[in-house]
């Protein structure tokens, strides 16, 4: 089994004008299938994010960090949420999210996890922990 990461993208001015009870009603569709992906043993987690009003981007510019407000690229559509997945391949990833509600309401990327890399940050966090 591979993992992904699946970035859910949506403009946030169709968000803001979609009705409270309707986007409720979104929300629930979205959490009902994310059940359905754990029942199969392929939701490995995932976090919502707040306006990307609210993000800060950070650069390292001569020398420096500088901080700035708002997120890194300038788009209609802010990333709205990740969801971590565990799929066969990337094929068997694109059917299962093919299926989330999510996507009627914007586009989702899928990214394969980088193991290499996740594999030294395992080994650094045990060492931090032991």
């Amino acid at each position: 089994m591979m993992k992904f990461v699946c970035m859910g993208f949506i403009e946030e001015s169709k968000w803001e004008s979609v009705p409270e009870e309707e986007g409720q009603r979104l929300m629930n569709e979205c959490f009902d299938y994310d059940d359905e992906l754990r029942r199969g043993g392929h939701f490995l987690g995932g976090e919502a994010l707040k306006s990307a009003r609210e993000a800060v981007t950070l650069r390292f510019t001569n020398g420096n960090v500088a901080v700035t407000d708002g997120p890194y690229a300038e788009t209609k559509e802010m990333l709205g949420g990740i969801l971590l997945l565990e799929a066969r391949d990337l094929n068997h990833a694109i059917s299962l999210m093919s299926k989330h509600p999510g996507v009627k309401m914007g586009p989702f990327e899928i990214r394969p996890a980088d193991e290499q890399v996740n594999a030294l940050v395992a080994e650094r966090d045990a060492a931090f922990k032991g």
